[in-house]
């Protein structure tokens, strides 16, 4: 493994939900939920109930592979999913592959079920209102698992054709049959009843409720999906409501990772340990991921190669054209380039087992992609002097030896940068930029591509090109197979 210095270039449904034994899960995954019910009968245990009501999946590797972030090396480890993300092809992968799309599809669904029984039991219960916080989580999490799976597996939110794009089906109560014939509403329908549990859940919330926040929705990290899901719609005002109830004022500065002072002389080892601990500000929610990403990211054949890296990295310039960014780019093998971000660990099958199953922690929400939807949501509410002090804010954490007088971002600046005198093309296109290089190799890439319209190519080794404009319906994620035997409709490719 060797680091590169950049200065100098190159030196060296049934909707197919698992069956797995889940307290809480409903009857078509197993008939134990049905034998625990009766003893998950106070608030503290419906909240350990609701620590499984996270996808325990992650979307890193087929988000990744999909993007502009990625090349045809000719040789790598050869992953199913990752294969068939970067040709666009129905990934091949079941809900036995780790990283594919039909197991984050299961994931989501089997997480929806924790949470509608979680509420189920909330409901039943002798004082409900002794519950206010579970119900709260439960609301929060049942709709951020289906913001996921209709951002990936239905047509993106657009404002003029979301009244008829085919959605996903919005599962509000717990199963009591094998099978359910189930049903695609639109789009806008989805949009809505997210919005319904996301605002009755979120001043629920509270802390004090569990051991680690940060495994949970606590209240930063609702703010912030409530951030997020507003930038999608295009409601800027009510990014900036969340966002700033989040972190106040300028607190969210004291978050942010310190990329450019403790954290720019780690050596490898160092950064995986502490990138995904609860223990880091800028980690607002974290989930346990069923994942190879720990042992395979910098290996896929189609990954970030030395070429990819100069484009993604490029936009350091911005600041001066002397500056670099301080994120520790490594190379591993032939062109296996990569930040170190993700710890892998293993789980035994049983306490004498030599066989188990890798895991690695995801960070769905931070502080950084709250610093910049806020930033986004400045740009088109025309309060360009907010929007330019929030990248300075991020410049200032992740350019090398920064300093205000020589790196400042200005709004000259940016114009000449993107050749534009348009300044709102100018700042939006800095802030995609900027968000591609800090959220390089974990996915978030592919959600800009999606909001923007932003059409893709890629390149084979053989030449062939596969080219994705913005309306390419092989962007929209396949339903799974499973679910498509029980009567759901798939997506037209």
């Amino acid at each position: 493994m060797k680091k590169l210095n950049r200065s100098r270039g190159l030196t060296a449904i049934f909707l197919a939900i698992p069956m797995l034994v889940l307290v809480g899960c409903e009857d078509f995954l197993s008939k134990e939920p049905d034998s625990t019910r009766a003893v998950i009968n106070d608030p503290k245990k419906v909240s350990q109930l609701l620590a499984t009501a996270y996808p325990q999946a992650g979307y890193v590797v087929f988000g990744e592979s999909m993007s502009d972030n990625v090349s045809d090396k000719s040789q790598g480890y050869d992953d199913k999913t990752n294969r068939g993300s970067f040709l666009f092809e129905e990934v091949e992968a079941t809900v036995n592959d780790s990283d594919s799309p039909d197991l984050y599809w299961s994931e989501c669904y089997r997480a929806i079920s924790v949470a509608n029984q979680a509420l189920k039991i909330i409901a039943e219960a002798d004082d409900p209102s002794l519950y206010s916080a579970q119900r709260g989580e439960a609301l929060v999490a049942r709709a951020y698992a289906h913001f996921m799976l209709v951002c990936l597996y239905s047509k993106f939110y657009d404002p003029q054709s979301a009244s008829s794009d085919p959605g996903i089906p919005y599962v509000t109560e717990p199963e009591t049959v094998v099978i359910k014939q189930y049903e695609r509403r639109t789009v806008n329908y989805v949009y809505q009843m997210i919005e319904k549990d996301l605002l009755e859940g979120l001043p629920l919330i509270s802390d004090g409720t569990y051991t680690v926040p940060k495994y949970h929705f606590n209240t930063v990290a609702a703010n912030a999906f409530a951030a997020r899901f507003y930038l999608v719609k295009k409601d800027y005002n009510k990014v900036l409501q969340y966002a700033n109830a989040a972190f106040p004022g300028t607190t969210i500065a004291n978050n942010l990772r310190p990329w450019n002072t403790s954290m720019e002389n780690m050596s490898p080892a160092e950064l995986y340990a502490i990138y995904s601990r609860a223990s880091q500000g800028a980690n607002l929610l974290i989930v346990e991921t069923a994942s190879l990403i720990g042992r395979y990211m910098p290996q896929y054949r189609y990954g970030m190669t030395y070429a990819k890296s100069q484009e993604i990295f490029e936009s350091q310039s911005l600041a001066a054209s002397s500056a670099r960014w301080a994120y520790p780019l490594y190379y591993q093998g032939d062109n296996n380039y990569f930040v170190p971000k993700w710890y892998e660990y293993f789980v035994r099958e049983s306490v004498n087992a030599d066989i188990g199953y890798l895991y690695t922690m995801l960070p769905l929400f931070t502080a950084e992609e709250l610093l910049f939807n806020r930033a986004e949501a400045n740009v088109y509410l025309g309060n360009t002097a907010a929007a330019l002090s929030d990248l300075n804010l991020f410049a200032s954490k992740r350019l090398t030896g920064y300093n205000a007088t020589i790196h400042n971002i200005t709004a000259t600046k940016i114009r000449n940068f993107y050749n534009t005198s348009n300044a709102t093309t100018g700042l939006i296109n800095a802030i995609l930029d900027f968000k591609r290089v800090e959220f390089v190799q974990e996915g978030m890439r592919w959600f800009d591509i999606l909001r923007y319209n932003i059409p893709v190519e890629h390149t084979t080794n053989t030449g062939q090109v596969i080219t994705i404009p913005a309306n390419d319906p092989r962007r929209v994620l396949q339903i799974p197979q499973t679910a498509a035997l029980s009567g759901l409709e798939k997506n037209k490719r």
